[in-house]
């Protein structure tokens, strides 16, 4: 649990930043992603996703909760005094040392590039173009696989099922994402949602007809549509919005798999 891997201290202040609140507005004002407002203030972690301090290893200093994500962060000390924020991993402990290199030891917490990486191994924020910074694999509990070495590629099975080619050249780092009982944790109450962010939801069914597609009726009606719709007349739930003619469909091997129903 986290109680018992949580460090007692509070934030580092050279790391904290304020983000302004749009409450779902746009640059022209209006409101472009409903039902979001209010909610608890909280400060923004700057989290170093990209490599840092090449060849040097690094002190886990604390393990902290971020309340912008579900995973849990460290506090990473070099020896020339300078601290980062990175995402922590499942595992890893206050006082362990990790090491950001092109070819280190398998060990949680360290980060290297993806064709040094055995096959079998777990991994998480995956450069998807090198240089860029992780941006792949970065909730709580997840991780991908090291399927396979070809070429200047590395396969990787990613959590959703899908196997695609990800250049080898690309940093990553060992193990899977901290926290993985969030997906237990369940919002009891309407007040733990607004406290969140999330303002208050009204079903399509509920509304006249002039206002949503599923609205009218007498008494409760089903949507009498072959399929849901958005307020505005678009399909929703389960709609592939991927661009068909993606560029970084090549690397693509394997699409990932529908989830069966459970009956």
């Amino acid at each position: 649990m986290k109680r018992g891997i949580l460090t007692k201290k509070e934030p580092e202040k050279r790391l904290l930043m304020r983000l302004p609140k749009t409450g779902g507005r746009g640059n022209t004002g209006r409101i472009t992603i409903r039902h979001r407002g209010g909610g608890a203030r909280k400060l923004y972690r700057k989290i170093m996703f990209g490599q840092v301090q090449m060849g040097q290893k690094g002190r886990v200093s604390a393990i902290e909760y971020d309340p912008n994500r579900n995973a849990l962060i460290m506090l990473v000390e070099y020896a020339d005094g300078s601290k980062f924020y990175m995402l922590a991993p499942h595992g890893i402990r206050a006082g362990d040392e990790i090491l950001c290199d092109e070819k280190t030891d398998v060990k949680i917490g360290n980060r290297m590039k993806l064709k040094n990486v055995p096959p079998g191994e777990q991994i998480y924020n995956i450069e998807l173009m090198p240089g860029q910074g992780g941006t792949m694999v970065r909730s709580a509990g997840n991780s991908s696989r090291v399927e396979a070495h070809e070429g200047k590629y590395t396969q990787l099975a990613f959590p959703s099922s899908e196997i695609r080619r990800v250049l080898g050249e690309s940093f990553c780092s060992i193990g899977m994402v901290s926290n993985p009982e969030f997906m237990y944790e369940r919002v009891k109450n309407a007040g733990r949602s607004r406290l969140k962010g999330r303002r208050p939801h009204v079903r399509g069914t509920a509304m006249n007809p002039v206002d949503h597609p599923h609205g009218g009726g007498e008494g409760r009606q089903p949507i009498g549509l072959k399929y849901p719709k958005t307020p505005w007349g678009k399909p929703a739930l389960g709609v592939k919005t991927r661009r068909s003619k993606k560029w970084t469909n090549t690397f693509i091997i394997s699409r990932r798999k529908k989830k069966k129903k459970e009956r």
